[in-house]
């Protein structure tokens, strides 16, 4: 089962969307299975990461900025070139085991749809898989 999601961006930032992967995974009515969440962005990304701590959010943006520096020296007519490189680090897709109706996701884990280049209007699947 296929399922797209729509959400609105800052300017960088990381967006919590378990929410809606958790509700996909219920409407899915799979027990027991995979989650697939998809970014078709290029300058975005989805990731796991801790949940409890907001100030993680603004430490995992300033190591990515410190890693992927916007440089004069970029050739990419865009400009954003560090936002294309910060998304193919972190990368476009995360797979979820699904247990008991449930994403598997450890103790302080959430999912994250990861900004490099808004504000925007960005959209993002969750495929579900399994019985």
């Amino acid at each position: 089962m296929l399922f797209n999601f729509q959400l609105s961006t800052p300017k960088e930032g990381l967006v919590d969307i378990t929410n809606e992967v958790t509700e996909a995974i219920t409407e899915s009515g799979v027990n027991e299975g995979i989650c697939i969440v998809y970014c078709p962005h290029t300058t975005a990304a989805i990731t796991i990461n801790e949940n409890v701590d907001p100030e993680l959010k603004a430490d995992f943006l300033e190591g990515l900025d410190k890693s992927f520096p916007e440089l004069a020296s970029f050739n990419h007519a865009g400009g954003n070139s560090d936002a294309h490189l910060k998304s193919s680090a972190v990368g476009a897709s995360e797979t979820i085991i699904v247990s008991k109706g449930k994403p598997l996701l450890g103790t302080w884990q959430g999912i994250y749809f990861c900004e490099f280049d808004g504000p925007r209007v960005r959209k993002f699947f969750v495929k579900i898989i399994g019985g």
